[in-house]
């Protein structure tokens, strides 16, 4: 059967089994079981801590067919902890003078609502798959993804049905050996909200946490603004 049979899932968020990525990442990973594949999942964050050198992880990459990388978007780049690991990678693999056949996609969750915040992140990814010979085979983009908020997909409703179609396309995908499709592309780019709802408990939220740490009345300070001269 001509398509990867072991895949390596990597959650890049420093909030691990709570995440969103793991969220995201885990119902991919279930259809791709259902669909005969083995699988392993890393957290990325958890790994560094008591290996440095990454020296486990590594071992997992290289039995891997394919990578599926999660992580949440950080102002419009990946987590450090998950840039060390991609230098890693790329370390690991530059030396070897034949690295292993394998594909990897990129899952990207942001607290934009815009999806396309997302599109410098994928675009990394998408080089560094280049530099250690991989096949890219695309990254999906979600915005709002705190309204998910760690929850398990299966459980989380209406508010994720284009999300949950998006990864059935995605494993139909890799169960095909075929890159990703338009169609699972703009499904998870669907605001999982209306942006102006997402908006207003973002900032009904952020108002919360300042009164609860008694700096309501700091909220719209700019310390470090230059004055004009008067």
């Amino acid at each position: 059967m001509n398509m990867p049979e072991r895949i390596l899932l990597l959650v890049g968020s420093p909030k691990g089994s709570q995440s969103t990525s793991n969220a995201l990442g885990e119902y991919l990973l279930k259809r791709l079981e259902g669909r005969g594949f083995e699988s392993e999942k890393i957290y990325v964050y958890d790994t560094l801590k008591s290996d440095r050198n990454g020296a486990s992880l590594l071992q997992s990459v290289d039995s891997a067919d394919g990578l599926i990388l999660t992580f949440p978007l950080y102002v419009d780049n990946l987590p450090s902890q998950v840039i060390a690991v991609l230098e890693l990678i790329y370390e690991h693999r530059s030396v070897q003078k034949e690295p292993r056949k394998q594909k990897i996609l990129s899952i990207s969750n942001s607290g934009f609502p815009e999806a396309s915040q997302s599109e410098t992140a994928h675009a990394i990814c998408k080089k560094f798959a280049s530099e250690t010979k991989m096949e890219w085979i695309g990254g999906l983009a979600l915005g709002s993804g705190g309204a998910i908020g760690g929850m398990n997909l299966d459980e989380a409703g209406r508010m994720v049905g284009n999300v949950r179609k998006a990864l059935e396309l995605t494993a139909n995908a890799i169960a095909e050996n075929k890159p990703l499709p338009d169609d699972a592309l703009h499904l998870m780019k669907k605001p999982l909200v209306p942006p102006q709802i997402f908006t207003w408990f973002g900032d009904t939220a952020w108002k919360k946490v300042a009164k609860e740490n008694g700096v309501q009345d700091k909220l719209y300070d700019r310390p470090y603004q230059i004055e004009e001269d008067s």
